[in-house]
Parts: C-alpha cells; structure tokens; sequence
C-alpha cells in the first residue's frame, strides 16, 4: 500500500489519526521523501526507539555544522542557546545538565504550586467573567501555564504579553518545518531578545536572591560542578519555552476531545475525582507533542527496513498512542481507561522534565473549567491547527459557554 503523508496538508494536521492507522498497519517504519527521514508509528517501535542507545538526540549540532557560513551566522544565538539545552543532547552532558536543572526543578518544587495553579485557575476564570464566546487558548490556556513557570522562575507577571511572543517566535524555529529565511530571522532575534531577558534577571537575583528557581539554578551546584553562564541561561530558555508551549497544547487539546465527547465531559464534571485518570487518557488520546526527533547512531533493521547511520527519524507520539496493540479500542475516549503507559512525554532517559507539573495543571484546571460551565461547544466549525510536526495544538479554539 503506497502512503502520501504529507505533514503540512491542513487536512492531516486537523485529524492525523486515519492516516496514522494506515502507517501503523501497512508501512511503520515510513521513508519519507519530504522529511528525508524516517516515520515511525507503532507504540513499541517509538517506546524501544527512546530507550534505544544506539538513536542519538544530539541532532541540532550536525544540523549548525552543516550550514553554510553565512547561513550560520543569521543565526548565531540560536546554534549558542539551543544546542546547550538538554533535549538536543546525549549522555553525559544530557545526564549532567538534567541533574543540576533537576536539584531544583524536581517533583517537590512543582508540587509546591498546587495552590498557586488553582489561585490563577480562579483568577483567569474571573476575567474571563460573563463572557459568552471567547477564545479558550487566549484567555486561559495559554496564559496559565506561562503564568505558572514565569512565577516559579521568579519571572514578573507584567512581562506574560513579552514572553509570550517570543516564545512563539521560537517556536518558528524549533516546531516548524524549515520553510523560509523568515522565519529564521524572527527566531534568532526572539531567542537573542530571551536571553538578554534572563542575563538582566540573573544580573538582579545574584545582587537579590530571591525564592525563586531563577535564584536557585544561578547558585545550584553538585560536587563542585555548576552550570556555565551560557547553560544557566540555555536552560533559563528551556523551561519557560517548555514549561508553557506544550501545557498549553495539552489544556486546551483536552478540552476540545471533551467537547466533542460529551458523554466523557459529563464523567469528569459529575466526578471530579477522576481528573488524575482523565488527564492521563486526555493525554494520550490527543497529547500536545507530535513527535521526538532522533538520530541513527548505530545502522539496524526495522520491519524490514536498513535505518542507516545518520538518518533522521521522527517518532510520533501520538501514533504510538493510538496503537491497538498497546490500547483496545484506541480511538474511544475513556475516562476511566486503565492499562500501559501512554508516550505523550516520551519515554527513558529523555522523559519530559517537567511532566509533573503539566499533569498538575491539567488536572487543576479542567475540572476548574467544567465545573465554571454547564455548557460548553465550540463557536466554530473551523479550526485552524499549528503547522507543526514537534507542537500539537490549535492556534485558537472558540468556545460558547453557558453558565
């Protein structure tokens, strides 16, 4: 059977899971020639792919050095930055730059802002107020997990409109197909204006420390090793970008397979107990990331299939998750659903890092959200899907409620 899979087609970005089940079943390790890469769509292929030690995640340091040198220098914050963050890295840099972010963004730490995600839950409700139709992602989901990380940073409230754009700005570049110059230059002047953002930060924290995690990662240590300046600031990057763009995605994806699921919105709503199950279902049944992205290390088989070294291969999570044979009935949302782990924040060494936090708000704000209405649909037949293979989410989702 011959697959046209086709990422960008706005057809498939709307509703990728048909597609996916014809990978899945007649060609799970895709060559793809657009991507020049290979498309892997099964749960154990994608699972045993991030535990694999022979797939690298160093992929953007081969990606800088093959550019031209006049191509690299429109680009010089972006080779700085980036390549020190934890997510582009192997073993041992990724094992000790996750350790010194993990002394102080850990478990506790997030825990730590349970009441503080239900305030601003409340807060953003409130302004939200009578409003009848408004865009869901604007006026909650996408301020309330950026609201969350700046203030476990130490980041100040007034600064959510700046940080906002430049993160989407970035995000040009780290979640779009390289498409155009454009976008490179939009992405290298957001990542340069962040990084001036946090030096003046960490200028102020060192003179004042304050009880933040900004204070915390500028003085963390372990056995005497610290971060560098330019991994403090790399990782600065990291988790506001991270912290925000994903959770955002997850909230607001949630909310519409609730919608379009009314039976599975009533569950949660008369059973708020539930929120911990329900988010991990939510999760899987349309998580916010599209796909990880590694590199063949060591040449094998798969299906059939000579990955050689090199190669480039994209693994997509939210295929894996609707696998059947991982999930019985997979394309039903189940609430109540019990069985393996889902993939929606990657598997191994490079796990989410902050997958606590992003389950919290999820499981904070949805109930918060259902609870607010009686009715909720969508104000819009149509929906405008981010053109992204890394990021998957909606530019806006309109919503009418009734209270």
């Amino acid at each position: 059977m011959s697959i046209d899979y086709r990422p960008e087609d706005p057809a498939f970005l709307a509703d990728p899971f048909p597609l996916y089940a014809q990978m899945r079943e007649h060609d799970p390790a895709h060559w793809s020639p657009r991507l020049k890469a290979w498309v892997l769509t099964r749960y154990d292929d994608v699972r045993q792919a991030c535990l694999d030690a022979g797939m690298s995640s160093d992929r953007l340091r081969p990606f800088f050095a093959s550019l031209p040198a006049s191509e690299a220098q429109r680009i010089t914050d972006i080779i700085r930055y980036l390549s020190l963050w934890m997510v582009f890295r192997d073993p041992p840099d990724h094992t000790r730059l996750r350790r010194l972010a993990g002394k102080v963004f850990n478990v506790r730490s997030m825990h730590a802002m349970r009441e503080r995600v239900a305030e601003l839950c409340a807060w953003l409700l409130e302004r939200i107020g009578e409003r009848r139709e408004f865009d869901f992602i604007s006026a909650f989901a996408g301020p309330l997990p950026a609201l969350v990380i700046m203030d476990m940073l130490g980041v100040p409230r007034d600064a959510l409109a700046r940080v906002k754009r430049m993160s989407d700005d970035m995000a040009l570049f780290i979640g779009s197909a390289r498409t155009s110059q454009e976008k490179y230059d939009i992405a290298e002047s957001a990542t340069h204006e962040m990084a001036e953002f946090f030096r003046d930060l960490i200028v102020a924290r060192r003179a004042f420390p304050g009880d933040d995690l900004l204070s915390a990662l500028a003085y963390v240590e372990d056995e005497g090793d610290r971060l560098t300046e330019d991994e403090l600031l790399a990782t600065c990057i990291l988790l506001l970008f991270a912290g925000h763009e994903t959770t955002t995605n997850h909230i607001a994806n949630a909310l519409l397979s609730l919608i379009r699921a009314p039976d599975q919105m009533q569950v949660l709503r008369h059973d708020p107990g539930l929120a911990a199950a329900a988010v991990e279902e939510l999760l899987r049944y349309d998580g916010p990331s599209g796909a990880q992205v590694r590199i063949v290390r060591v040449e094998h088989e798969l299906h059939g299939k000579k990955l050689a070294q090199g190669d480039r291969v994209f693994l997509m999570l939210n295929a894996a998750n609707r696998d059947p044979r991982a999930f019985p009935n997979p394309d039903r949302l189940d609430l109540r659903r019990d069985g393996v782990a889902h993939l929606s924040f990657g598997f191994g060494a490079h796990t989410c890092l902050g997958f606590p936090l992003a389950r919290m708000e999820g499981q904070i704000s949805l109930p918060a959200v259902l609870q607010r209405w009686r009715s909720i649909e969508l104000a819009t037949d149509r929906l405008e899907w981010l053109n992204s293979m890394v990021f998957r989410g909606m530019k806006t989702l309109p919503v009418r409620v009734a209270a």
